[in-house]
């Protein structure tokens, strides 16, 4: 990736001078009270230490006047040995202020942000640091809460080496304030930091960072992040939402991140030798997305980054002319120079969030009829081996953008021509799983560069290799410097932390019908380990608790029966944040009375997943019954039998663009005998900054359902995006619809079988409640 020398001897300058600190005073506290009279007494070079153990809800009031030469510090005695835990925080106020070697875990902030830059209204930090410290799963208990785990105020502040992951509520995990003149033009340094996993959140506002909000849109925030690595950054859409000005997003890595880099409202922004690498196994995986005015996109590296719309690898959005703040300036005077796509579906999508067709239903205040203008795209490489695979998809009108000096290379399937596009075979040499570059005969043919205003400032490419002395088109000029680079995920975050875990490996435990068998088995199963059930029949009155991961499947071919004898209204499965439940084999029955499934109903901290194959569940309430707040990352269903239900999958507790399931799919089942809600997957209100959920059914047989169902339709998906129905047999349902499908979204169905059950009626518009 593309090295900046001087950024490096500046941090290294930095670095140094916190190090060689002359230390007036050093001291040790084991309690709230010794550190709180500490800082009363810190003065400029004081180092106050938290003795290792665990601290268990502290609110930390970090105020001090440092200097250059000697902050004021507050270090753990061992990074990673000192642990806040339970309600927690860290604020601090003043100026030249560090913090280092701290560990978050097992609770929640009680209030305002885990570490903010900030104490109170008035008390702001200013030239301080927090670095070598670990937020991990520190998250609220209820995924409707709001809150951020870092905010940062004031200016000349510096966030590095830190490690930050799980969080699974409501708000953005960091967040950049510019409330006013003093948290502005602000210059901070988000550098070398590992943002783990984000899961994904079933709803909006699930940003990993955010670089202030649609009111300073015209607010300079001079912000730089560079060197971090995120991975699988889940929450939304906007990984990174970008929204003040003259900001610089340098030398990241975008790890299997279901969202993008968007320059939402902010302007004149500098997206320079950034690497976006995806898979084969998400159609989600996003890369960069571009609205307003004055960007700058160089030496960027894509791979298998096959997101569509506003999770294209490169999306050029639409604009809205005279729009509100909070919505989507036209897309101006952008330069993209210098980039390459290797094996992305459709890298470059120009028009997105054009939705002329959509004047009907929608205020002209969301009509996004302005495409791209004044913009070049220019010395970029889309290489693919994908006969899929196309360089452009235009959704409006493409004339505004200047294409000079671009390569497409698909040597599988080149007959369609692309006149933005020189098409010729580029050599490439694949240096690991992810990284292709040109070999010495492609660069041979990329020598034909385009000069444009200003095109002498790419002076470097991704890795650092001088463009003066060998400039190429694409984001590589030295393939012999790209052989020797690798992803070190070490050089992230805290030396002393590693985010890989050990598993033990799954054991599998034989439990036969002993009176609570079942139930001490799970409880002393580890997670990823399997139960199989050796006797024909089990019975059990409570609710079996999912809180790790656990398979129970039948030790032979046949299906043992676990009958149900629970009270009224409770769960045969209680399944809790982070449960995985697997049912291979086995048929499930219940009185009439209870639920199958159903998450805990309330402090669903995280998401759980369920998974039913070649089952039988009969004689209950529900199939599964959401709470509000709970979410399933994943339920699958596949060849089984579901019969004798008042109601069947609802997923419909939450409202506000919030919605309780992300990819739901049933293969090869049937659904008999369900009375209503047979499905009912809700989605209330309408955003884009979520998948939206995705439900697939496919092969399946519903037949004498529905009978009491109100609203008439058979499968009810208000408001969910991604809706695929396919080789399904609807039979004797008694009502008016199958299904309702929004056809503007990606609503399909295709090769239904109706008989007496209404039909499927595609709505291509709907009016639906904007959130914003």
């Amino acid at each position: 990736m593309k090295y900046n020398l001087n950024q490096f001897f500046l941090y290294a300058f930095v670095a140094l001078i916190f190090a060689c600190t002359p230390q007036k005073d050093r001291i040790l506290v084991s309690t709230i009270d010794e550190l709180n009279r500490a800082i009363d007494k810190a003065q400029q070079g004081t180092t106050i230490v938290l003795a290792n153990g665990t601290w268990s809800d502290i609110q930390i009031k970090f105020y001090g006047q440092g200097s250059e030469k000697s902050p004021i510090k507050l270090v753990a005695e061992t990074p990673g040995k000192v642990f806040l835990e339970g309600q927690s925080n860290l604020h601090l106020g003043g100026k030249y202020l560090v913090v280092d070697g701290l560990y978050f875990r097992a609770g929640y902030s009680p209030h305002k942000g885990i570490i903010r830059y900030k104490i109170g209204k008035d008390s702001t930090a200013f030239h301080s640091r927090v670095t070598n410290t670990v937020i991990d799963g520190f998250t609220r208990p209820n995924r409707w809460e709001n809150d951020r785990w870092i905010e940062l105020y004031g200016q000349y502040n510096q966030f590095d080496h830190n490690y930050i992951a799980g969080k699974s509520n409501d708000g953005a995990t960091f967040m950049v304030y510019h409330d006013g003149n003093e948290h502005t033009d602000s210059h901070h340094q988000i550098v070398d930091n590992y943002f783990g996993p984000r899961p994904r959140k079933g709803g909006p506002r699930g940003e990993t960072l955010r670089l202030g909000g649609s009111e300073t849109s015209m607010t300079p925030g001079k912000v730089t992040v560079a060197n971090n690595f995120f991975d699988r950054c889940n929450g939304e859409v906007e990984i990174v939402s970008d929204k003040t000005n003259f900001n610089r997003f340098v030398n990241n890595v975008f790890y299997k991140c279901e969202g993008s880099l968007v320059m939402r409202h902010g302007n004149y922004t500098t997206v320079d030798g950034n690497m976006f690498i995806g898979d084969d196994d998400s159609n989600f995986y996003g890369g960069i997305r571009v609205v307003s005015t004055g960007h700058w996109i160089t030496n960027n590296y894509f791979y298998k980054i096959s997101g569509e719309e506003f999770r294209s690898p490169l999306a050029l959005m639409n604009g809205i002319p005279k729009t509100p703040l909070n919505r989507y300036k036209q897309v101006t005077d952008v330069v993209i120079a210098h980039n390459t796509w290797v094996n992305c579906t459709a890298p470059i999508q120009v028009g997105i969030g054009q939705n002329n067709a959509s004047k009907d239903v929608l205020p002209l205040s969301e009509i996004r009829s302005a495409p791209p203008i004044r913009s070049v795209f220019a010395n970029n490489i889309i290489y693919a081996t994908n006969p899929r695979s196309i360089p452009l998809v235009n959704h409006d009108d493409i004339s505004g953008i200047q294409f000079k000096n671009n390569f497409f290379s698909n040597r599988v399937n080149s007959s369609v021509e692309y006149p933005q596009f020189t098409q010729k075979e580029i050599p490439m040499e694949q240096i690991n799983d992810w990284l292709y570059v040109p070999t010495q005969e492609g660069n041979e043919l990329l020598q034909d560069y385009h000069s444009g205003f200003r095109f002498d400032l790419i002076n470097k490419d991704i890795f650092g290799s001088n463009r003066a002395k060998n400039n190429r088109i694409g984001a590589v000029t030295n393939s012999l410097k790209a052989r020797g680079f690798k992803i070190d995920k070490s050089l992230y975050g805290p030396t002393w932390f590693s985010p890989e875990v050990k598993k033990s490996p799954p054991t599998v435990h034989r439990v036969n019908a002993t009176e609570g068998a079942l139930q001490t088995a799970l409880r002393l199963a580890n997670s990823g380990d399997t139960i199989e059930l050796t006797d024909n029949q089990y019975s059990f009155g409570s609710p079996l608790v999912i809180d790790k991961e656990i398979s129970i499947r039948s030790a032979a071919e046949r299906k043992p029966i676990l009958i149900y004898t629970g009270e009224q209204g409770t769960p045969a499965f209680e399944l809790h944040p982070h449960g995985r439940l697997a049912l291979v084999r086995l048929s499930l029955q219940g009185n009439g009375q209870q639920i199958a499934f159903a998450p805990r109903e309330k402090n669903m901290s995280a998401a759980y997943k369920l998974f039913v194959k070649e089952s039988v569940v009969e004689n209950f309430e529900h199939i599964l019954l959401a709470s509000r707040g709970s979410f399933a990352d994943s339920i699958g269903v596949h060849k089984t039998k579901f019969n004798k239900m008042k109601n069947g999958f609802v997923l419909a507790a939450d409202q506000k663009g919030d919605y309780n399931a992300e990819m739901f799919t049933i293969s090869s089942s049937s659904f008999e005998n369900i009375k209503q809600n047979v499905i009912h997957f809700y989605r209330g209100g309408y955003d884009e900054s979520t998948i939206g959920g995705v439900l697939t059914i496919r092969n399946t047989r519903f037949a004498n359902s529905g009978q009491t169902e109100k609203s008439g339709i058979l499968l009810k998906t208000p408001g969910i995006i991604n809706v695929f129905l396919e080789g399904n047999s609807f039979v004797n349902n008694p009502v008016r619809r199958v299904a309702v499908l929004w056809g503007a979204k990606n609503n399909q169905h295709q090769e239904n079988t109706l008989i007496a059950s209404g039909e499927i009626e595609v709505q291509e518009q709907q009016s639906l409640e904007i959130l914003y």
